[in-house]
Order: structure tokens, then C-alpha cells, then sequence
């Protein structure tokens, strides 16, 4: 139970509070919010070291290329032998001598077309078994632009063109040349035998 202050009492709390030092009062210090640990940081990872270059050098390598395909050849190499498979043997050995050539290499796309489709039925009519069909290996453009473009396009359009009518019936089996026929820039092109 709380009682009222007698007037004597509050006089001399008044004169208590007088004395008091008021700016001490305000610098007495706040008691200091309790502080949490800093977490800790990670530690930066280490940095690749880069090789030395010196300006006005040229770099010796490229740089890997923007084909998100496999190449054409190991696509060829993996496709399944169709043929006679010692004549494959041969044939990818580079044993077997072609009877006849063409070479499309330096043609736009649509003159190698028509060449490739006339070269293979007059091939086929003549009873031609094995032929070599020279793309070249293409070569790098200056600038390839926003959109990479795949390095030799005749090299990549031959094999399709050579699956798809009206050369897909006559062809029984492509695979890339051995290099003392043209390696990576030509194709071996066995075809059916003529019925006819």
C-alpha cells in the first residue's frame, strides 16, 4: 500500500534533485547492446595462374570451338557397317583404290549439290562401286559474328545430302577418307551395285 508524500518530503526531494549534476547524468554511458560475432568470411579461391604473354605475341591456342555437335566424322566412324566389313576394313585402311573422284572444294553450296547428285548417278549407272568425294576441310572465317558457324559447310552438308533422295537409295555406306586419300577434308562413298 502506498502512502501520500507529506509536504516536508517533497521539499526535500526537490532539494535533492537540485543538486543533482544533471549533464553527468547524460553522459553516464548507455549500456552497449550486446554485439554479435562478425561471421566469418569465406576464403577467396585461388586464382588461376595465367600464362606470360607479352604484347604483340601471338597466342597459341584458339581456343576451343563453339560445336555443341560431335564431329561428322566420329558421327560416320559409329554409324553402323552396312557393307561387306572386310571391304569396310580395306576401305577405311585406305586399301581400296576409287573409281572415280570429285572434288567440291571452293563451290557454294548449291553448285556442290547439283556436282555431288550428277557425279553419284553417273557413278552408280557406270557400276562405279567405291568413289571419293573430295569437300576440303573449310577454312576459319574472320569473323564468326554473334552466332558461331561450324567450320566447313560442305564438309558437313555431304554426308546428308548423301542419305536423303535421290542419292540416299544408291549409297550404301559413307566414312571419312584415309589420309592418303584426303584424311579430314574428303569422304569414301560406297555404293550399291547397279540391278539394272
Amino acid at each position: 500500500m502506498s502512502r501520500k508524500l507529506r509536504p516536508e518530503e517533497v521539499d526535500l526531494w526537490r532539494k535533492v534533485a537540485d543538486t543533482t549534476d544533471r549533464k553527468q547524468m547524460a553522459c553516464w554511458p548507455e549500456p552497449a547492446p550486446k554485439s554479435r560475432p562478425e561471421p566469418k568470411k569465406p576464403d577467396p579461391a585461388p586464382r588461376a595462374e595465367l600464362p606470360q604473354f607479352r604484347i604483340g605475341q601471338s597466342t597459341r591456342d584458339r581456343g576451343a570451338a563453339h560445336d555443341l555437335l560431335n564431329p561428322i566424322h566420329d558421327h560416320l566412324r559409329n554409324a553402323p557397317v552396312r557393307m561387306d566389313r572386310k571391304a569396310h576394313t580395306k576401305m577405311t585402311r585406305g586399301k581400296l583404290k576409287p573409281d572415280a573422284r570429285i572434288d567440291l572444294h571452293g563451290m557454294t553450296v548449291d553448285r556442290a549439290h547439283t556436282a555431288l547428285t550428277g557425279f553419284i548417278l553417273r557413278a552408280h549407272r557406270e557400276g562405279f562401286r567405291l568413289v571419293l568425294v573430295i569437300t576440303g576441310k573449310g577454312r576459319d572465317s574472320d569473323d564468326d559474328g554473334p552466332i558461331p558457324v561450324r567450320r566447313g559447310v560442305l564438309r558437313h552438308q555431304v554426308p546428308h545430302w548423301l542419305t536423303v533422295p535421290p542419292l540416299g537409295g544408291l549409297v550404301l555406306q559413307v566414312a571419312p577418307a584415309h589420309l592418303r586419300h584426303g584424311g579430314g577434308g574428303a569422304y569414301y562413298v560406297y555404293l550399291r551395285k547397279n540391278r539394272g
